[in-house]
């Protein structure tokens, strides 16, 4: 362990005294990976229309990040341990600042996908080193404060970039239009390089094991195996190879988890806990987080198209229109933790029938928005969704670790978060299926009704699972 170098190994070894300096640093750096979730869902139109995007390439430009992330995000957390999280974080870094540039400058729908797919790799390599060396660097009272700070900037970059990405794409900034939405993250990520190499501290895991290259791959194979199908099936026409590769991702995805239950003891780092699956409650866990961002990320998809192309309205007005959705999260969310440690899981089955009502209700007002006027209709449907996510995925996690032994905290929450990407993607994929299937022969309303009911019945089904976990719920402290 170097102290003058400012490595540490083990948390409270030493109080790094720079510690909340650099906990900013990382976050500022991480919030573009968080605002690029939300910044390209409204400059989707735009793109559609300047790139002459299909419909399904739409769907690859988002869920080629997801999917990547979710990929390479177990694996990155792994080598962070065993190479350093300070060195794997700032290649992160300058890897998102490249694939930024690429993505701004790309001149076809496939050279956009492929830049994209960097991107969530980039992001990959980042937010779990973020997560380790927050571990490291806080203890007791001092981790909760930094984790609460950051799932409050997480909470605010997704806001700004649902404002940032109409605005960006609107003000056509040196004739640029929806590549400025990239391009920001450029200097953001030449300060934030700066910045980690001279205050980060680099940290280790002396118990880490082998990164599992060989499973990742694996894993990372099994996941375009099933998410291309879902995405190209309709396009092709549904040819019976499309299905045998489905058919052999699902495979390929159960063979890992054979392979990764075998090794658990093994020098070589798991990438799957598998036994923690075992657990019911945090099987229901991570059913509710694939339902839950399935049903979110494809709302999004066919609202961003729905209302612009549809509806004629501006990137601005769209991205405005869905702040309702942000403004309602906001309203519960610093009471989610403390009502689902009061209350349990009732909380979040309501968090998730409020998400279901909200779709309802958005749906409903569908048919009264006026033609590039008047979107009052849907903003009490979009409010009423934010305030039930705030209440089902915030404190998710900490009521499914009340059942998850105290020492697989860290596994788990990595295993949630690449459910969450992973679920976003195969929500993109089905929910734009539907919607642009449904297009081909009905209006952008009638078309963005009926894939609504998808969105609903993804949204009750995570409600419903929510009643398989604890009665209770475990403090920030003891989640992270």
């Amino acid at each position: 362990m170097t102290v003058g170098g400012n490595d540490i190994t083990v948390a409270g070894v030493h109080r790094y005294p720079n510690r909340w300096l650099a906990a900013v640093v990382m976050i500022g750096a991480a919030t573009m990976d968080l605002i690029d979730l939300t910044v390209v869902n409204v400059a989707l139109p735009t793109i559609r229309r300047d790139l002459h995007a299909s419909g399904v390439q739409l769907e690859w430009t988002i869920s080629a990040y997801m999917l990547a992330l979710a990929a390479a995000l177990i694996i990155a957390g792994s080598l962070g341990d065993l190479l350093g999280r300070k060195r794997v974080f700032v290649g992160g870094i300058a890897l998102f600042g490249a694939a930024s540039l690429a993505a701004g400058v790309a001149q076809t729908p496939g050279q956009l996908i492929a830049a994209r797919a960097v991107q969530g790799i980039a992001a990959a390599a980042m937010l779990p080193q973020l997560l380790g060396t927050f571990r490291t660097m806080f203890t007791g009272d001092e981790r909760g404060k930094a984790f609460g700070m950051y799932g409050a900037i997480l909470g605010f970059a997704s806001a700004i970039g649902l404002v940032l990405g109409g605005l960006l794409t609107q003000a056509d900034l040196f004739g640029w239009s929806w590549r400025t939405i990239f391009f920001i993250n450029i200097p953001i990520a030449l300060v934030s390089l700066i910045a980690a190499v001279a205050v980060v501290p680099e940290t280790y895991d002396p118990q880490a094991g082998r990164p599992d290259v060989v499973g990742a791959a694996l894993l990372a194979a099994a996941i375009v195996a099933v998410a291309y199908p879902l995405l190209q099936g309709r396009s092709l026409a549904w040819p019976a190879w499309i299905w045998a590769l489905l058919a052999a991702g699902i495979a390929g995805l159960i063979a890992l988890g054979v392979v990764e239950e075998r090794r658990q003891h093994s020098r070589i780092a798991p990438l799957l806990r598998t036994h923690l699956l075992r657990t019911p409650a945090f099987a229901a866990g991570l059913v509710a987080q694939l339902a839950f961002s399935a049903a979110l990320q494809g709302f999004f998809l066919i609202f961003a198209v729905w209302i612009q192309v549809g509806m004629g309205f501006s990137p601005i007005a769209a991205g405005l229109t869905a702040l309702a959705f942000s403004a309602g999260s906001f309203l519960l969310a610093p009471m989610a933790v403390p009502l689902a440690q009061r209350f349990g899981r009732l909380v979040l089955a309501f968090g998730g029938l409020l998400m279901a009502l909200g779709s309802w209700g958005v749906v409903l007002g569908a048919s009264h928005v006026g033609h590039g006027s008047n979107p009052w209709p849907v903003v009490p449907g979009l409010v009423v969704q934010g305030i039930g996510l705030s209440l089902l995925i915030i404190p998710l996690v900490n009521v499914v670790l009340a059942a998850v032994p105290h020492g697989m905290a860290g596994s788990a929450g990595g295993i949630f978060s690449t459910a969450q990407q992973l679920g976003g993607a195969i929500g993109v994929a089905v929910v734009g299926t539907v919607f642009f299937s449904r297009l081909e022969h009905h209006s952008f309303t009638a078309s963005f009704k009926h894939s609504g009911l998808l969105i609903i019945a993804l949204f009750l089904l995570a409600a419903v699972v929510t009643l398989l976990l604890p009665r209770t719920a475990v403090v920030d402290a003891e989640v992270v």
